[in-house]
């Protein structure tokens, strides 16, 4: 069977791994299942979320799916690409074979893309830069737009926040590649086939990345959704759980 786990809210909260989460994917492996970690945060290099998984006890080498991954594949290789974001979209960039232009610069009308991602140094200056960028002509881009992520201390600004400042300084729409978008459902289309369940915190990017999979949805309540929200919940869940331990032993 095919799990798609979120990570932020599922997994861990912040740096604070998510109680039981550990003992869940272990009983997911050593069943045979395969485990996809998929992450609309695009900030961490793929290397350091697989490092910071396994110092939660956690194997993911290789099976770590992020937003900016999915952003990559809507460029070509050579395209001069303006970064609004951390070193994940760096790198997921870089493995693309396009040219990276840092967010520090005013000389910004020769970049043919603006990309945007969690970033946690972006100021009015950065967002003058993409802004001008993109009225210039340059397409944009967003690893994803979720208004905020979880922690520990409560939700804090998330990329689809970032973003929103950009696109409204520039009047334009971006085009979205992360979790429940279309360059995300190929990847993990061609990765998994046709079945299997996704395991999140937010419906409306959780959920409706399972339903444009044809996935299972699987709420749980570690995340930005409490226990009052499962009724308006949109898409409703097809299964909800407290967390990943109990969606888990119910399970399997």
């Amino acid at each position: 069977m095919n799990w798609v786990l979120d990570l932020d809210g599922v997994v861990w909260l912040a740096d604070q791994p998510v109680p039981g989460a550990a003992e869940a994917v272990a009983r997911l492996h050593q069943r045979g299942d395969t485990v996809v970690f998929v992450t609309n945060n695009s900030y961490l290099p793929l290397g350091d979320v697989e490092a910071k998984l396994a110092g939660m006890g956690i194997e993911a080498a290789g099976a770590v799916v992020s937003s900016a991954q999915a952003a990559a594949t809507l460029v070509e290789p050579g395209t001069r690409v303006l970064v609004a974001g951390g070193p994940g979209l760096v790198e997921a960039l870089a493995a693309r074979g396009v040219v990276t232009v840092a967010n520090d610069r005013d000389d910004v009308d020769d970049v043919d893309v603006v990309m945007v991602g969690f970033h946690r140094d972006f100021d009015y200056e950065r967002m003058r830069r993409a802004s001008t960028a993109v009225r210039a002509g340059a397409r944009l881009i967003a690893t994803n737009d979720d208004a905020t992520y979880p922690t520990p201390a409560g939700p804090i600004p998330g990329a689809g926040s970032i973003l929103a400042g950009i696109a409204r300084a520039a009047g334009v729409t971006a085009v979205v590649a992360g979790k429940p978008y279309a360059a995300m459902v190929a990847l993990l289309r061609a990765r998994l086939g046709a079945s299997g369940t996704v395991v999140g915190d937010r419906p409306d990017t959780d959920g409706r990345l399972a339903r444009a999979l044809g996935y299972e949805f699987a709420l749980v309540l570690t995340g930005v959704t409490s226990a009052a929200g499962v009724a308006t919940a949109d898409p409703a869940p097809d299964v909800v759980a407290d967390d990943l331990r109990t969606l888990v032993a119910q399970k399997v």
